[in-house]
């Protein structure tokens, strides 16, 4: 025997390691051995037989928050991985200069998954549901950059969330947090949501190769006009290089928006979940779900995985290392039924599309070996189902509830 894992008969979408098509996948230890046509099951020690079903490398999210028990928003990462296939993390500043020690804590325990963060500007992180910035004595450019470089291994950029909540219209918070990202040589990502500020002010603070997160928020900082149009600040900010990113979220996703902006012409360049708290109770709940309602909107299948996997490895500059199966990669893998149905989904303001297919993971491999499936971790004591969540179990709209009437 040649691998200790092969995954046969299903369809292959790696971009990044162009194989799109009808492909066997093998592993031996915790890389990607091969990927070929065929490949006898007497070659590996454990076969699962993909046969109708969609093989993807490992999910990549670029907008998570895991920082779980110490900060508001923070979830357990493992039962989620399990049963979505994401396999690589980013917390997105949960942390801050003071308690990031204990996030890198959180990393290194015993868990195979790819965890990483960006640094929030903010020395107390997002420790409560937001306001951060408000406190200008929290905003230490030279602390942020001396634990920056203390933790580079784990810290891939600076964070800010930046809207009338957090900023109360002050756009400091940024300014300090373009300056602790310029003085590391590291991306900044910027939250929007309602300003002020402005989208045209905070768009002029970002540069080549930072992120916008919450791309297709319905907020008065949204991306589209009035007239459904692209903003033209928009398109000059793609155009330089600033990557538009989706972070779902619990209040960041607006079918409106995103339908106005493909209808543009003008596409996402990741698809991220913002998985936390208050958004793995709906109407995001996970990554799958979430690449669903692009499949919507008419994206197709190939697009939106590339967007969930090599598109991110390259902004996290992992391209080598996850979100493809070209052998050498490491073995992360995730498969997924495509099953279809009549599917109704949401967005965060609880209105509806109809979706003629859902993803559904049936199994995630992590450095070689498939991942034990667990329940999740029950809400933390501050969080409450909305009236819009509950509407979701009533309905029975949830993937869970869904993929159960599909099947049968």
């Amino acid at each position: 025997m040649h691998f200790d894992l092969l995954i046969q008969n299903g369809t292959v979408i790696d971009v990044e390691g162009q194989h799109v098509g009808r492909y066997d996948v093998a592993i031996t230890r915790n890389r990607v051995a091969a990927v070929e046509p065929s490949i006898p099951a007497e070659s590996a020690r454990q076969v699962f037989d993909a046969s109708g079903q969609i093989v993807t490398p490992g999910m990549v999210d670029l907008h998570t928050h895991f920082y779980h028990s110490v900060t508001f928003w923070g979830i357990r990462p493992e039962p989620v991985a399990a049963r979505s296939g994401v396999t690589t993390w980013l917390d997105v500043g949960s942390s801050g200069a003071y308690n990031f020690i204990g996030l890198r804590e959180f990393i290194m325990r015993p868990s195979d998954l790819r965890l990483y963060a960006l640094l929030n500007i903010s020395g107390i992180g997002l420790t409560a549901p937001s306001w951060e910035l408000r406190n200008p004595n929290y905003l230490d450019v030279d602390l942020c950059c001396k634990l920056v470089d203390l933790h580079r291994d784990l810290v891939l950029g600076i964070k800010a969330r930046v809207d009338v909540g957090t900023t109360e219209g002050d756009i400091e918070g940024l300014r300090r947090a373009r300056e602790a990202a310029d003085r590391c040589e590291l991306p900044l990502m910027v939250h929007i949501a309602d300003g002020p500020p402005g989208l045209e002010a905070i768009l002029g603070l970002m540069q080549p190769g930072d992120i916008l997160t919450h791309c297709c928020t319905g907020r008065n900082n949204r991306l589209v006009t009035d007239s459904r149009k692209v903003r033209e600040v928009a398109r000059r900010a793609r155009e330089a290089g600033v990557i538009l990113d989706v972070g779902h979220g619990a209040g960041s996703f607006s079918f409106d928006s995103a339908e106005q902006m493909l209808a543009d012409g003008f596409r996402p360049d990741v698809i991220s979940t913002d998985i936390h708290q208050l958004a793995i109770l709906g109407p995001c709940f996970d990554m799958p779900t979430t690449l669903s309602k692009f499949l919507a909107l008419g994206m197709s299948l190939e697009d939106a995985v590339a967007r969930a996997t090599s598109a991110p490895a390259r902004v996290l500059k992992l391209e080598h290392e996850i979100g493809t199966l070209r052998p050498g990669a490491l073995a992360d893998v995730a498969v997924f039924q495509l099953l279809d149905g009549d599917f109704t989904f949401y967005d965060v303001a609880m209105e509806s599309r109809r979706g003629q297919q859902l993803l559904v993971n049936t199994l995630t491999v992590l450095n070689g070996r498939p991942m034990r499936r667990t329940e999740d971790d029950p809400p933390m004591p501050w969080i409450d189902l909305s009236d819009g969540q509950q509407q979701l179990r009533e309905r029975g709209h949830t993937p869970w509830a869904m993929a159960e009437q599909t099947l049968g």
